[in-house]
């Protein structure tokens, strides 16, 4: 698997070939000016909830590649009403696909449309690619430390987790040491910090304090590919 990072928490991973593009979020961001939207190639796009912060790419990059957009109903249902290929579904469902199974798993965050309007709840993603090579990686979307988390190490053995690491919005470092702890990984890559200045982390002392946890947390740079 490799996994690309765009900012904020957006990724592209590529498992076998497919293309799998998480919550882009990329042309309003100034921190990935570099990277070109309209380059990126998508056979699925995973929308972990509806906040602008996590859907701004959505229907342009649908649109221009035809992906097929996995959401929690509410919001399968506002980019098909656009005419675009959704597949809906929520919390606790397992969706079969072409590179293995997504779980949809609970996420303690809201979740509204940019209009304000309702956008079900936030999830996250566990993806389990198909047997072989098989790997397990969780992306938590935006979520606070909770308890819910705990379940996912009773179903799944999680090789690397996406976690938010900002604060503020969500979870900060800390209590996301404690979430890897809880689904036995670790590996950790940090989302959703650095984009606003209310999120912005100080790096040397988030992996200063990861390290000393026992975790290896990866800081990708906007752009970066890494394999998985």
């Amino acid at each position: 698997m490799q996994l690309t990072y765009f900012g904020h928490a957006s990724f592209l991973a590529t498992i076998g070939g497919v293309r799998v593009l998480f919550d882009p979020f990329i042309s309003p961001n100034p921190l990935a000016k570099a990277i070109n939207v309209n380059a990126i190639e998508a056979d699925y796009i995973l929308v972990s909830h509806g906040h602008g912060d996590h859907i701004a790419d959505v229907e342009s990059i649908a649109k221009r590649t035809g992906a097929k957009i996995l959401a929690i109903a509410e919001i399968a249902g506002y980019f098909g009403a656009m005419g675009l290929d959704v597949i809906g579904t929520n919390l606790g469902g397992k969706v079969i696909l072409p590179f293995g199974t997504v779980h949809c798993v609970a996420a303690a965050h809201s979740s509204s449309f940019p209009d304000g309007s309702y956008a079900g709840v936030a999830m996250g993603f566990v993806i389990k690619t198909n047997e072989g090579q098989s790997r397990t990686l969780y992306f938590a979307g935006d979520t606070a430390l909770t308890s819910d988390i705990k379940l996912i190490k009773d179903r799944h053995q999680v090789d690397v987790a996406l976690l938010p690491i900002g604060d503020n919005y969500t979870m900060g470092l800390t209590d996301a040491l404690v979430a890897a702890d809880w689904v036995g990984t670790t590996e950790i890559i940090g989302m959703h910090y650095d984009t606003f200045p209310v999120i912005a982390i100080n790096h040397e002392a988030a992996l200063a304090e990861a390290k000393a946890a026992g975790k290896n947390l990866r800081l990708l740079r906007i752009g970066e590919s890494v394999e998985l």
